[in-house]
């Protein structure tokens, strides 16, 4: 494995222009509308397990079309009051798995909501409990083409209102502060989250690790890895399909949905990531905010000059808990 992309000095500063449709902030602002999140749909089921430390529900809540998304609430055992919240969502082809395999946020004192992915959770991990019941055209291998027909039917449509709709139903469990939630996810979780943050400005804190879905058209020419090569291999295929499919992605890229998020950010990359290129992770971290009426501060971001998709793994955690901490403390005295 070798650098690929830019040096780290241009990566900085990075920041593309993108193509924006002329109905961008209309096309999600219809979608939402379209697709309302529904308080009582939510439901919590206390979960028997073997875990002494930790408390779990078993969450379902109306996502896009108000199709029952499934996400697991873990919380600390003995905790009293409503805690802050972190809602996380899944690297792509994952689900939510087993509540043993999420126990480090509630042992650091947080509730913490695991969103399942429609449709997913065959590829890794301990498997997911979500069906998509909305089928789509043409695709190749992976989920990234999923849909790529149009933007009413591209799947990232449905998984961005499930995670809007996913803080939402956070905030209206009692074990979280509906004051203090924090959205965050590696690689597709990556691009959830910062479609979260852009879409939901309950969000206080956003944590991107790796994420994919950025600077998409960059990102199509950069590399050869999936998913995004797998949106070039449809396009190989179907060759009269590219002005179409640029098209439909522009609605989809986290880049400019994060320009719209008004919370504090931490972002992290891996400089050899030839999954998520660090150029696309920075153009999302230096474009956050633009778009918003009062923009935040300029994002952190944590880069590890040696590693690929698997980016900061157990060391950013580390990071996230101390960055959050700090955020939380800086929040109580400016109050």
């Amino acid at each position: 494995m070798s650098y690929f992309d830019l040096p780290l000095q241009e990566l900085e500063v990075y920041a593309p222009d993108l193509h924006e449709p002329e109905d961008f902030d209309a096309f999600w602002a219809r979608t939402l509308a379209e697709n309302p999140f529904v308080p009582s749909s939510v439901t919590a089921t206390p979960v028997t397990t073997p875990l002494l430390t930790h408390r779990v529900q078993d969450v379902t809540f109306g996502g896009y079309a108000g199709d029952p998304i499934r996400a697991w609430l873990i919380s600390p055992a003995e905790a009293d009051g409503p805690l802050p919240g972190v809602v996380e969502f899944l690297g792509m082809g994952g689900g939510r798995g087993l509540p043993q395999d999420h126990l480090t946020w509630a042992a650091a004192g947080y509730a913490h909501l695991v969103m399942d992915t429609r449709g997913q959770g065959s590829h890794w991990g301990s498997g997911g409990d979500t069906p998509d019941p909305h089928g789509t055209g043409p695709a190749a291998a992976g989920f990234a083409t999923h849909g790529l027909q149009s933007p009413e039917e591209y799947l990232y449509r449905r998984l961005f209102i499930d995670a809007h709709h996913a803080v939402e139903a956070a905030a209206g469990l009692p074990e979280v502060d509906a004051n203090r939630i924090c959205v965050t996810g590696v690689s597709q979780g990556g691009g959830l989250t910062i479609a979260a943050a852009g879409l939901n400005h309950r969000v206080v804190a956003a944590m991107p690790d790796v994420p994919f879905m950025c600077a998409l058209p960059r990102a199509l020419g950069l590399t050869n890895d999936p998913p995004y090569a797998d949106i070039a291999g449809y396009l190989a295929v179907h060759r009269d399909q590219v002005e179409q499919t640029y098209r439909t992605l522009a609605y989809f890229d986290a880049a400019l949905l994060g320009a719209r998020a008004t919370c504090p950010a931490l972002f992290s990359t891996g400089l050899m990531d030839t999954t998520c290129p660090p150029s696309t992770v920075f153009a999302a971290r230096n474009r956050w905010g633009r778009a918003a009426a009062e923009a935040p501060q300029r994002p952190e971001i944590r880069v590890y000059p040696f590693n690929g998709h698997e980016g900061g793994e157990s060391y950013q955690w580390r990071e996230q808990v101390a960055w959050l901490a700090a955020l939380r403390r800086d929040l109580q005295q400016s109050c």
